[in-house]
């Protein structure tokens, strides 16, 4: 089997090698998917997941497993576990986000049931073997709410298993609720708090973020700022438009921003597929 070094050597001496090259490499490659904790801004990953359904074909051929954190791990769920209902959670998304936006606290007012909403949406949207279909394949950031550790679950024994695994890993202290979630005897929130982007050990991660910054997939930093925060193992651009983005990942924007979003996705992520190789 030809090495690396080798290969770089064909495509070097003779160019017209190097497509057949560099699909011979891709064909090899195992990839996995990570999507960033994203609160509401979740409707950017859900553009992304339709660019990469309806285009990626190749590298989805590759694909070994998905990650993700908070909305990142929901939508990493909905690619693992339910594709087809991938219309549905955007349009569970906006209704959510109205919901929110509709509360005079927003997600803080009293008698509003954050964690109550979104699992009836988890609930119509994960199919009866959710569970089967996500073990070993999806894997989600949580994070012990005493010891304030991360621990990444990617074993399922029932459907309600996964469920609550996901509830915990999307849980904000005051702003979800005041009782973490419970699961296998010890209370848990969100991922993003410890790790708000996994990378797995195995193949190549594609990241995808819906803040300006380093990631595979993420919106174009338009400022002249150089400076990178890192947030829980994520860098992104210290920029007043990753600024406003932090703020509507807690408070829902209006619509035409959401839908907007899921454009932006979209678009970045064919970009993307293009720029990489993974379409013809």
């Amino acid at each position: 089997m030809l090495g690396a070094h080798a290969l770089c050597y064909v495509v070097k001496q003779n160019s017209s090698y190097e497509s057949t090259v560099v699909r011979y490499v891709k064909s090899m490659t195992v990839v996995n998917l990570s999507f960033a904790a994203a609160g509401f801004l979740g409707a950017y990953h859900l553009g992304v997941t339709e660019a990469l359904l309806r285009h990626g074909d190749k590298l989805l051929s590759a694909l070994k497993a998905c990650a993700g954190a908070s909305a990142g791990a929901l939508v990493a769920t909905v690619m693992i576990t339910a594709p087809d209902k991938l219309q549905h959670c955007k349009e569970f998304t906006y209704r959510f986000a109205s919901n929110v936006r509709s509360q005079r606290f927003g997600a803080v007012t009293p008698g509003y049931d954050f964690m109550l909403e979104l699992r009836e949406g988890i609930e119509e949207i994960l199919p009866p073997n959710a569970h089967q279909l996500a073990n070993d394949r999806l894997h989600v950031s949580i994070t012990h709410s005493k010891t304030y550790k991360n621990s990444m679950v990617s074993s399922f024994t029932s459907r309600e298993d996964l469920i609550k695994v996901l509830l915990a890993s999307c849980f904000v202290p005051v702003y979800a609720g005041v009782k973490p979630v419970e699961f296998q005897g010890q209370k848990w929130m969100d991922g993003g708090f410890t790790d708000s982007l996994p990378a797995l050990p195995v193949g190549r991660t594609i990241t995808v973020s819906p803040f300006s910054g380093p990631q595979d997939i993420s919106p174009a930093h338009k400022g002249i700022s150089k400076l990178h925060l890192r947030l829980a193992n994520m860098s992104i651009v210290f920029s007043k438009d990753n600024i406003i983005r932090l703020n509507q990942a807690l408070f829902p924007p209006s619509l035409p921003r959401l839908k907007a979003l899921d454009q932006e996705g979209y678009q970045n992520a064919v970009h993307f597929l293009k720029k990489d190789g993974w379409m013809q």
